[in-house]
């Protein structure tokens, strides 16, 4: 009877051990994931933050280029003022040689005229008259020749005063030109720096799969703003006035961007997203251009799509442009069909300068590859 008692008592305290056992695992378990929910938590606010700051460095950089684009549209202009007028200044310069020449050779022959005739008075007085004649009109004409001579080099004169200020001009914008190439490549710098500790972040948050979540929900917010596009855009005609419509073209639209295709329709892209549209390679600057007329119906920053531009072709047809370093359009600009719209880049934080290009339906994406033109 004892026996069993004490083997009662010793069941009894191993059951106990082992619940107490089992709340302290469960106890750590709770602990581990309360720590895992912080730690996403903090991952989470550091990735806005980092998104943020981003923003502003992709909006920086775009303000760069347009500044660029600006001085160097004024430089070229300058140029070829300057270019018209070394023309001009070549012409004046001919045409000033000529009438020199003539002058030169007029008063040869006046010259030779007067001595000749000096010699034929001894002979002839009678024709004093017609020598003071020839006399005349030949100091009338090299009087003439050197009023024009007069006239061209005070042209050439303004011509070169001109020059000198347009070489001036031309100087300060050169010199503005490569400032701001420099401040350029000082935010491209600065933005790479931001993107690769963004990228630091979403790779660890991507062991949890929360980066992967957090780009659904960008997606998801794209696709509530094409829906809100939709309504705010029901203005826009049921088919635009010019050219066919979008949706009578298929096969024959033209790309977007000329480049090399590195992701196409469901494929997947470098931060794990499946791609609904197509990412095509470019080079930093290189014009994105509308693939159909249409109306700009949104152009602003937005994660994971960076600068980003959506265009309305009515029929409930849109395209989007994303990752771009520069928008040329606000919304609401008309469009016309191969018109320049955003210049390549990588805002985003995406790894390479490349276009991110969507076809929607009714805000649904359409694979572009039936749609654009064959190469």
């Amino acid at each position: 009877m004892v026996a069993v008692l004490l083997l009662a008592t010793f069941a009894a305290g191993a059951d106990d051990r082992a619940e107490a056992e089992a709340e302290r695992e469960l106890a750590a378990v709770r602990e581990r994931i309360a720590e895992i929910a912080a730690e996403q938590q903090g991952l989470q606010g550091e990735r806005d933050h980092s998104l943020a700051v981003l923003r502003e460095a992709d909006q920086a950089v775009a303000a760069a280029v347009q500044s660029l684009r600006t001085t160097e549209a004024t430089l070229a202009t300058r140029e070829a003022e300057s270019a018209r007028l070394e023309r001009e200044r070549d012409a004046l310069s001919l045409r000033l040689s000529s009438q020199r020449e003539a002058l030169a050779a007029l008063v040869r022959s006046a010259y030779a005229l007067g001595r000749h005739e000096q010699l034929k008075l001894l002979l002839a007085q009678d024709r004093i008259d017609d020598l003071a004649r020839v006399l005349i009109y030949h100091r009338y004409v090299q009087n003439d020749r050197s009023a024009r001579i007069r006239s061209l080099m005070d042209e050439l004169g303004a011509l070169a005063e001109l020059g000198e200020r347009l070489l001036a001009e031309r100087t300060e914008l050169a010199a503005a030109r490569d400032a701001q190439q420099t401040h350029l490549a000082d935010l491209e710098l600065r933005r790479d720096e931001r993107a690769g500790v963004l990228a630091a972040i979403e790779a660890r948050q991507h062991e949890g799969q929360a980066a992967l979540a957090a780009l659904e929900r960008d997606q998801r917010r794209l696709t509530a703003l094409l829906e809100r596009l939709r309504d705010v855009l029901a203005d826009v005609p049921r088919t635009l006035e010019e050219g066919r419509p979008l949706h009578q073209r298929k096969g024959a639209l033209p790309w977007p961007l000329t480049g090399p295709l590195l992701t196409g329709f469901g494929g997947r892209l470098a931060d794990g997203r499946m791609a609904r549209g197509w990412l095509i390679a470019g080079t930093p600057g290189a014009e994105v251009r509308a693939i159909s007329h249409g109306r700009v119906a949104y152009a602003d920053w937005m994660p994971t799509y960076g600068l980003i531009l959506i265009l309305d072709h009515g029929d409930g047809w849109m395209s989007l442009y994303a990752n771009n370093d520069a928008l040329l359009k606000s919304p609401g600009d008309w469009i016309g069909a191969g018109e320049p719209i955003a210049s390549v880049g990588n805002s985003g934080g995406l790894p390479r300068p490349a276009l991110y290009f969507e076809l929607l339906r009714n805000g649904r994406p359409v694979d572009p590859r039936s749609w654009l033109r064959p190469r």
